[in-house]
């Protein structure tokens, strides 16, 4: 039995370029819903045609209930809503997976890409981690591989997979957009992007083989922050120091305790950021 997680975000979907077209509520994020969901359609599609078993879905976008369920492929399961133990990689940690795939990613905070942050928009200008600057792929990638669950996909733009080479070097990349700007991309339609991600993830369901998980080590994180009172706040949650003006640090024995740490200190800092001037 094959079974593969899908970490589905909606910055780097078919046709998504700016905020408003992944802002839960607006009109234009509407009209991005059936382009998200057609992506991941096109997974679920592909790796049932490599043979898999089982794929779930894992809603990892903002309020993580962005995907049309009455549109998704009757094979799949979806996991929707929020407040989850692991976030965007919920759903790894129980030892059966044997394959995950980040569907809609984008390069990190700091880097060149369409919407690229790390999870939050703007208020976070760098995460580095053991010195290197990290996307939300590189740090779900090492949680993941605490459990032995390699990734087998990534699309997104073309930055992001690019940057998925230096994670997942044999997980196959689909560019579904190319990037011009942080606003602006050169995209292909649905129709092509459903195609090219149906192809890859076939591809990527024959690496979907549990291997021994990956022992923990001690990950120190730096984040830095565009302002110098968020850098205060972050230092609320224990273990969390700040080195900079606009810069914190932690260390933790693994990259299951940096990632939920790393979660408690973006949603602390999110409350403390003000309406106009951050």
């Amino acid at each position: 039995m094959t079974k593969i997680l899908v970490s589905a975000d909606m910055e780097g979907a078919t046709g998504v370029t700016w905020p408003a077209d992944c802002l839960p509520g607006r009109p234009e994020w509407q009209r991005c819903r059936p382009m998200f969901t057609s992506d991941v359609n096109a997974a679920v599609a592909g790796f049932f045609d490599g043979g898999a078993d089982e794929v779930l879905v894992n809603e990892a976008h903002m309020t993580m209930r962005n995907l049309l369920l009455e549109q998704l492929d009757d094979r799949a399961s979806m996991l929707t809503g929020r407040h989850k133990a692991l976030s965007m990689v919920e759903g790894v940690q129980h030892g059966d997976v044997d394959g995950i795939a980040f569907v809609g990613y984008h390069t990190g905070a700091g880097d060149e890409g369409v919407l690229a942050h790390t999870y939050l928009g703007n208020a976070l200008t760098g995460v580095f981690l053991d010195g290197v600057r990290a996307s939300e792929g590189l740090l779900n990638a090492l949680v993941a591989a605490e459990y032995g669950t390699p990734v087998v996909l990534v699309t997104g733009d073309d930055r992001t997979c690019a940057d998925a080479r230096g994670y997942a070097p044999d997980a196959p990349a689909v560019a579904v957009k190319d990037y011009v700007s942080r606003y602006a991309a050169v995209c292909r339609t649905p129709a092509r992007t459903a195609a090219d991600i149906r192809a890859a993830a076939a591809r990527g369901a024959a690496l979907a083989v549990r291997h021994e998980p990956a022992a923990p080590v001690p990950r120190t994180v730096e984040i830095e922050f565009d302002a110098e009172h968020l850098a205060g706040a972050a230092t609320v949650v224990p273990g969390v120091e700040q080195t900079g003006p606009r810069r914190v640090a932690y260390t933790a024995p693994s990259m299951y305790e940096g990632i939920r740490c790393f979660k408690a200190v973006t949603t602390l800092v999110s409350a403390a950021v003000e309406e106009w001037y951050g």
